[in-house]
């Protein structure tokens, strides 16, 4: 705890958010920051780091949440494979209450018969299938970089002991794409990023070079609200000097050059694709698909899925709140007809949603 402690010290905190001031000050200007992971989305609504900041700097939150960015059609589809016959569907948890375009979720097919299943990991899909040889059993995979290693991973263990009752589908997405669509929103007009830390200790400070490139700061930081407000202060020096690069503010918790290991498992068995996005639409390269190889372990050539005619939630503007354009409380169901209790957005699903960390923190933003 001595160690966390270090990172919630509140005269550390103060000193820093004095120097933020000052460099705000110096900057005379509206500066524009985004975050795109959903624990510094959370961590942020927790510390009330929002009502700390000087009113200058405008800071929003983008799509860091892999729930929350799975496509309307991918919910759709993902419930279709549910009911089918013989199928053990299985997925984490934050899944079950995602609402597909008739406000269907996989918790409700549960309810009325489906076999749905919550996995704490993939391996956990393994054995279900060795439980249960005579019926299919779909794992969805889902998530950026963090966990599309660990998929990786065990797919080659299925591949290895030749289990051919597993399938995956696969909406796996790589965050760096999506940032690079962020940058040329004109709407947006984001001064830097507070890249993700989970994600970065797999891809690497270099990922992010495109950011500097385009001349935006960036700094990939940890999750504690001293992580946070460094990271902010490191990207306002930045600015003030003109000078935009990449920096690490989480070194405890990453090399500049990513994981190897983990990046070698996602070649062998992922090859990247377009994407669909909620609120970002299709982005080319930004999906993870399984390659030749590992084809035999694709859902969909087990199963052939009709046309499905899907439709965003009447009035719920997840789509805008992923993309930094709007805040969750700026959205007409907020609180009032969309919360935790009743989401009708995947925003308020998940524990990393944008709209779920502003519902749980609302004083502190």
């Amino acid at each position: 705890m001595n160690y966390i402690d270090e990172y919630r010290n509140p005269a550390i905190a103060q000193a820093l958010l004095t120097r933020i001031r000052h460099r705000a000050k110096d900057l005379k200007r509206e500066i524009t920051l985004m975050e795109v992971c959903g624990s510094h989305t959370t961590a942020i609504g927790r510390f009330g780091i929002r009502k700390l900041l000087p009113d200058s700097i405008r800071l929003v939150s983008g799509p860091g949440c892999p729930v929350c960015v799975t496509s309307i059609g991918d919910v759709d589809r993902v419930l279709f494979l549910a009911i089918q016959t013989g199928v053990i569907f299985t997925t984490f948890g934050d899944m079950l209450r995602v609402p597909g375009t008739e406000g269907k979720n996989l918790q409700t097919l549960r309810a009325s018969g489906a076999d749905v299943r919550i996995l704490s990991s993939a391996t956990e899909a393994l054995d279900i299938a060795k439980e249960n040889t005579q019926r299919r059993i779909i794992f969805m995979g889902i998530g950026f970089e963090t966990t599309a290693p660990t998929i990786a991973l065990v797919l080659q263990i299925w591949k290895k002991q030749r289990i051919d009752n597993l399938s995956l589908y696969s909406v796996h997405k790589i965050i760096p794409p999506a940032m690079k669509i962020l940058i040329s929103d004109r709407s947006l007009n984001i001064d830097g990023f507070l890249c993700p830390g989970h994600v970065s200790t797999v891809i690497g400070a270099e990922a992010y070079r495109f950011i500097a490139d385009a001349g935006r700061a960036a700094v990939i930081t940890g999750f504690e609200p001293i992580d946070i407000l460094e990271g902010i202060l490191m990207i306002l020096e930045q600015l003030a000097g003109g000078s935009p690069d990449v920096e690490i503010q989480y070194s405890r918790g990453m090399h500049k050059g990513g994981n190897s290991r983990a990046l070698d498992a996602m070649e062998t068995v992922f090859a990247t694709g377009p994407a669909l996005w909620r609120g970002l639409g299709e982005i080319p390269e930004s999906g993870l698909f399984l390659k030749d190889s590992y084809r035999i372990f694709d859902a969909l050539n087990h199963f052939e899925i009709p046309f499905l005619n899907t439709e965003e939630p009447k009035g719920c503007r997840c789509g805008d709140i992923l993309r930094g354009l709007t805040a969750p409380d700026q959205c007409p169901l907020f609180s009032r007809l969309c919360n935790p209790a009743h989401p009708i957005g995947p925003c308020m699903v998940s524990s990393e949603g944008t709209c779920a960390a502003y519902y749980k923190y609302r004083d502190g933003r």
